[in-house]
């Protein structure tokens, strides 16, 4: 589970909009539509990162169609404690290094 949630929230991109799924979603168990308007995202965002907590058995839902609550999994729900302890140790967003910032970009520009 631990390489699981490692890559999820800190190997990933992604990783800041899942902690903070989880992070309402263990305060109390709310559908795709309530987390959107929570945390400002999406709703077609919202369902993505579930589905991807889904898949790697972070959250399971309840119910069925456009209501489906989703609840923390009991052995997330455990495991919790290690969840913030990563969150804790990554407080960087996920950067592909690939990409350049606007000042490495600024300072190509000022070499030419």
């Amino acid at each position: 589970m631990r390489r699981n949630v490692w890559w999820l929230i800190a190997g990933s991109r992604g990783g800041e909009n899942r902690a903070r799924i989880i992070e309402t979603l263990h305060e109390k168990p709310l559908n795709a539509h309530q987390l959107a308007e929570i945390l400002n995202l999406d709703y077609k965002t919202i369902r993505h990162h579930l589905d991807l907590l889904i898949t790697n058995q972070i959250v399971i839902p309840e119910g069925s169609g456009y209501g489906k609550i989703f609840f923390l999994t009991e052995v997330f729900d455990t495991e919790y404690n290690e969840f913030i302890q990563i969150r804790s140790n990554h407080n960087e967003p996920y950067t592909n290094d690939k990409t350049e910032s606007c000042d490495d970009q600024e300072n190509k520009d000022e070499r030419f």
